[in-house]
Parts: structure tokens; sequence; C-alpha cells
């Protein structure tokens, strides 16, 4: 009976062992993972800033080439509006995702 007993207290205290350092390691990852949140959005907000300025470029060049150029250069613009309207709204995207994630890793969730 006594030897029954030990077996389920150093049984017990091996799952202990073995589970405190997966604990004590998911507070280091929640902080770790809530850095990479911060970084990607400053990412996301430099991307969405780079591809404000080539869309208002574009739009000039546009512009432009409606007065002066060729059909080929209103079409190539056209084209480049639409990429960068493509790429504006996938980087909107991604930092509302990347925010959402924050918001979870800060709460615990």
């Amino acid at each position: 009976m006594v030897r029954n007993v030990l077996i389920a207290l150093v049984v017990t205290a091996g799952v202990a062992a073995s589970l405190a350092p997966s604990v004590a390691a998911a507070g280091w990852y929640r902080s770790g993972d809530i850095r990479a949140d911060r970084r990607d959005i400053r990412a996301d907000r430099l991307d969405i800033r780079r591809d404000r300025t080539d869309l208002r470029r574009d739009r000039r060049d546009l512009g432009r080439d409606l007065r002066y150029g060729s059909r080929a250069d209103i079409a190539r613009d056209l084209a480049d509006i639409r990429r960068d309207r493509m790429d504006l709204r996938a980087d909107l995207r991604d930092l509302r995702r990347d925010r959402s994630d924050l918001f979870i890793d800060r709460r615990g969730y």
C-alpha cells in the first residue's frame, strides 16, 4: 500500500516537473510574439506610406500622359494605379490582422 502511494507521488512530481518549464516559457513566448506584432505593424505602416506615395506619383503621371502622352503610356499608368491599389488594400488588411493579433496577445487569449 505504501509502495503504491510512493509511486503515485513520484509520478505526480515527475509530471509537475515536466510541465513547469513549458508553463514558464509560455510567458516569454507571448512577450516575443507581442514584439513581433509591433514590428509587423511598423513595417505595414511603412509599406502603406510607400504605396500611397507611389499611387500619388502614378496619378500625377496619368494626368501628364492624358495631356501629352500616348495610349500605351496611359494604359501602363492605369495598370500601375490598379496594382498600387491592390497593394494598398493588402497592406491595410495585414495591418488590421496584426493589430488584432497584438490585441489577442496582450489579453492572453
